[in-house]
């Protein structure tokens, strides 16, 4: 599919309208080259081959929801970049998450225009690209996977979803600069599996590498083993890498007990795992435990951006954005505006420009190896029922 973009701005006008002039003022300082028309390809596996509609059922049909939810939200962004005069030609192609039906577009006219690649979605696709993209100079989005940016090699490539060794470095720095290390005690609580040891590693290397005001840094394979080292008076942070559900609610449940224990509990607070946002654990005892996550997205629903985009997306579509939606408006708007006012030399400014976006936010560094990478993140507390931003 071959689709323009013309529809109405969904964020304000006034302060975009104030960035669009400034950068337009730096872009004729520099000399920068201006496209005509931006050539952008977004590749999400619809699975048009598979689908069905008259023999589907609703559970089926969810499946093919995340590619569909992200399109429409990612047409909205960059509707609404278009809207503040620059032309874009958006090339929807199917990859059936297929890595042949990937390498059939390498072939195809407009394709090979592509002055910006969304996706594909999926790591192996990733993987699969990274040769083209290397050979042709073109700058592949990683839009949605949270892998290391070292398992696809590719210098053009951009993650736009924080890594676990971020979330981790970024809860290091806030226990850090948060407690003191005269009276507090880290715990790691570290199963030690593969995926545990992802988010444990960056964390322990970041105490160890204190010179001054160390921390005492304990780790264990579990709270039960913890328990017999405590000590009365001490503040304990306790911090659990696993997001294995079988693991992580007994382990809250052990942890809320010795805080609340009759004799007088331990001082606790715990941090946990990114992915606990989508999990179910009992909400007061992750409260009673003060407990933070860090998380690479959030959206305000009483914001005035997001109001306006949620209208905007029921009226066209006719129900409400899901997640994906919300993603696919933040990638398409962001890079819409750097294409919009760097040309072809946007990749320069990626590291310059910060955005705050309708769940997203974006602040890009750049690894000569492995290509652009976003480090902005949230913390997240449990209080009064919710998860409240503190940072």
């Amino acid at each position: 599919m071959i689709l323009g973009a013309c529809s109405p701005k969904v964020l304000t006008p006034k302060t975009e309208t104030k960035k669009t002039e400034e950068k337009e003022k730096t872009a004729e300082k520099k000399g920068i080259k201006k496209f005509s028309q931006a050539n952008v390809s977004l590749l999400v596996p619809f699975k048009l081959n598979e689908v069905n509609l008259r023999s589907m059922s609703k559970a089926e049909a969810e499946k093919y929801a995340m590619p569909i939810d992200f399109y429409q939200g990612f047409k909205m962004g960059l509707d609404s970049v278009a809207a503040s005069g620059l032309n874009f030609k958006l090339n929807v192609f199917d990859t059936q998450d297929n890595n042949a039906r990937i390498g059939s577009l390498y072939q195809n006219e407009n394709f090979k225009k592509s002055n910006l690649v969304v996706g594909p979605v999926f790591p192996d696709g990733l993987k699969y690209i990274a040769n083209y993209s290397k050979l042709n100079k073109v700058a592949v989005v990683s839009p949605l996977a949270a892998s290391q940016p070292s398992d696809f090699d590719n210098p053009n490539l951009i993650s736009v979803v924080s890594n676990i060794g971020l979330h981790s470095k970024k809860i290091a720095a806030y226990i850090a600069k948060t407690y003191n290390p005269s009276n507090t005690v880290i715990v790691i609580i570290n199963p030690k599996k593969t995926e545990d040891e992802q988010f444990a590693n960056p964390l322990r290397s970041y105490f160890q590498a204190q010179t001054n005001n160390k921390f005492v840094v304990q780790e264990y394979a579990s709270a039960f083993t913890f328990e017999t080292r405590m000590i009365k008076g001490k503040q304990y942070v306790v911090v659990i890498t696993s997001s294995d559900r079988a693991f992580v609610l007994p382990t809250i449940e052990k942890l809320y007990k010795l805080k609340n224990l009759p004799s007088g509990g331990y001082n606790i607070n715990l941090f946990g795992h990114p992915l606990w946002s989508k999990q179910n654990y009992p909400t007061d005892k992750l409260q009673d435990l003060n407990t933070i996550i860090s998380s690479s997205y959030k959206v305000d629903y009483k914001s005035s951006n997001v109001i306006s985009f949620v209208k905007k997306y029921r009226s066209r579509y006719g129900f409400e954005p899901g997640e994906y939606a919300f993603k696919g408006f933040d990638v398409a708007y962001f890079f819409g505006k750097v294409l919009a006012s760097y040309g072809e030399d946007y990749l320069e400014y990626l590291t310059k420009e910060k955005y705050k976006g309708l769940q997203n936010n974006f602040t890009f560094i750049h690894d000569e190896q492995y290509g652009y990478i976003n480090t902005s993140l949230m913390l997240l507390r449990y209080k009064n029922f919710a998860l409240n931003i503190i940072e």
